[in-house]
């Protein structure tokens, strides 16, 4: 009896030690376990029809809370019920069929009509007998070519604020361009017109519009594109591939001049950049592998706050890692650059298009033929509903002169956030050639000299022992803390640094 009661005595002892010690720990400030993104951030998947296949190529909302959704088999189909929180509500029509690899959707409500970006042109369809099926079809125009290739698609964003949809061709094959204006990216203006205005594309995933009305696409890694990568479209801008020179002397494109000098294989971007003046660079860079392996589509938060704390950033799908990325931009030097950062994973399968609907939440179509992906589905079609709750991230990482400036969707614990221990800064860029892709080159690894915490805990200022033109810089934030004690839900960001901002 005795040896029972001390031997409870020594376990009563032991347990209120356990308590304590783990009391003196979150004292400490232990971190609080970290949430999934599932706690902000919910996926739903709709049910496909049984027996059909409808592999994402393109998506547009309709005005009367429709979901047009286009497919690479050449369809598009009309879902009903799609803003619901069951998807099992959803209703999938077939509106119109007989097309040739959709790619863009847009929606013109001053004329009632739907525009379809396909491989060999853009064409308008309208239901005029109200049927539910598509019983007009108009070419808007077709002013470029295709030769069968099976890589030759042709991207269409939904319209800007003068009424035009921005298209971006991929090359033949995506190396050569053996149709016309294939390795561009053009305009079709409101009268049907084709006008080419930047070369230099190689193999496009999406085209999108910023929040100021900018058109922006994304590239895939090979040829002169180290890695994947945001650029932005301007007149007369040359993104990177010198493969569709030989189109400046066609009729279209004769007001843009002579074609860009050919940029040196094996250097570096910011180096052709200083030579060529056509040169736009890669606003945003993604680290092959730790970003996705397939950048497509593009779409801005502009639901005013229903998607969460990111109001004006871009999201960004990948098609081999099926994941979201989030992208913040600013311009230096009149040049759009900024950084990139891990939003949402867990998808069916490789994300293709994605577009806000009019409740905030994001809706992406999914495909895995020809190039395989994650999530083991071969097409989807789903939709990301915020909860309504905050997560903790880097909201935005800016360029100053001398290092970067943090922002946070919450107010940080001063003392992690302000001690150098808590971060890690490392640098780096690709070979700019025309062998396919590249490794990580020109490695450094700054030293952080100084932290200081803003005055309302929302944002640091990092100061750095040197800034590395033309590099991506890597920071790392896995020490930082909220103020209640949580631990970032993603503690990585991206920057790519074209252009050092000068000190005022």
């Amino acid at each position: 009896m005795r040896y029972l009661l001390s031997l409870a005595v020594i376990v009563a002892a032991f347990l209120m030690s356990g308590s304590s010690a783990d009391a003196q720990k979150k004292k400490a400030g232990e971190p609080k376990p970290t949430e999934s993104e599932d706690t902000y951030y919910k996926l739903q998947t709709l049910p496909i029809p049984e027996g059909e296949v409808l592999e994402g190529g393109a998506l547009e909302m309709l005005p009367d809370g429709k979901i047009a959704f286009g497919t690479r088999r050449g369809e598009i189909w009309i879902v009903e019920n799609g803003l619901t929180d069951d998807p099992k509500n959803a209703k999938f029509t077939r509106f119109a069929h007989g097309m040739h690899e959709i790619l863009g959707l847009a929606y013109n409500p001053k004329d009632g009509w739907l525009y379809v970006t396909q491989r060999c042109d853009v064409t308008r369809i309208k239901d005029s007998k109200g049927k539910g099926k598509a019983d007009i079809f108009e070419v808007v125009t077709d002013g470029w070519e295709v030769n069968g290739d099976y890589h030759e698609y042709a991207f269409g964003s939904r319209f800007d604020k003068q009424g035009n949809i921005w298209i971006t061709l991929c090359l033949t094959g995506s190396f050569n361009s053996n149709s016309k204006y294939r390795g561009w990216a053009g305009k079709v203006t409101p009268e049907g017109k084709w006008v080419p205005t930047t070369s230099g594309v190689r193999s496009p995933g999406g085209v999108g519009l910023n929040a100021d009305d900018e058109a922006f696409y994304t590239d895939n890694q090979g040829p002169w594109n180290g890695t994947c990568g945001l650029k932005h479209l301007t007149v007369g801008g040359f993104v990177g591939h010198p493969g569709g020179f030989k189109w400046y002397d066609a009729p279209e494109a004769k007001y843009l001049g002579a074609a860009p000098l050919v940029p040196k294989s094996k250097s570096r971007i910011m180096t052709e950049a200083k030579r060529i003046p056509q040169f736009t660079p890669t606003a945003i860079l993604f680290p092959y592998g730790k970003m996705g392996q397939s950048a497509a589509g593009i779409e801005c938060d502009l639901s005013a706050g229903k998607f969460g704390p990111f109001e004006k950033q871009l999201f960004v799908g990948d098609q081999t890692h099926s994941t979201v990325m989030r992208v913040s931009l600013e311009k230096v030097n009149g040049r759009y650059q900024g950084a990139c950062y891990p939003f949402r994973q867990g998808f069916s399968c490789g994300i293709v298009p994605a577009r806000f609907a009019p409740d905030g939440s994001l809706f992406v179509g999914g495909t895995s033929r020809g190039w395989g992906s994650r999530g083991g589905k071969p097409f989807a079609l789903e939709r990301l509903v915020w909860t309504g709750k905050v997560p903790f991230e880097i909201h935005e990482m800016k360029a100053e002169p001398d290092g970067f400036t943090l922002t946070f969707t919450k107010p940080v614990d001063p003392k992690t956030a302000g001690d150098v221990a808590s971060y890690k800064v490392e640098t780096y860029t690709y070979i700019y050639q025309a062998d396919y892709g590249s490794p990580e080159v020109d490695r450094t690894m700054p030293s952080i000299n100084k932290i200081t915490v803003a005055p309302d805990n929302k944002s640091v200022r990092i100061q750095l022992s040197k800034l590395e033109e033309g590099h991506i810089h890597q920071l790392a934030a896995p020490g930082v803390r909220s103020a209640e004690g949580s631990q970032l839900l993603h503690n990585i960001a991206y920057y790519t640094l074209n252009y050092i901002p000068e000190r005022k």
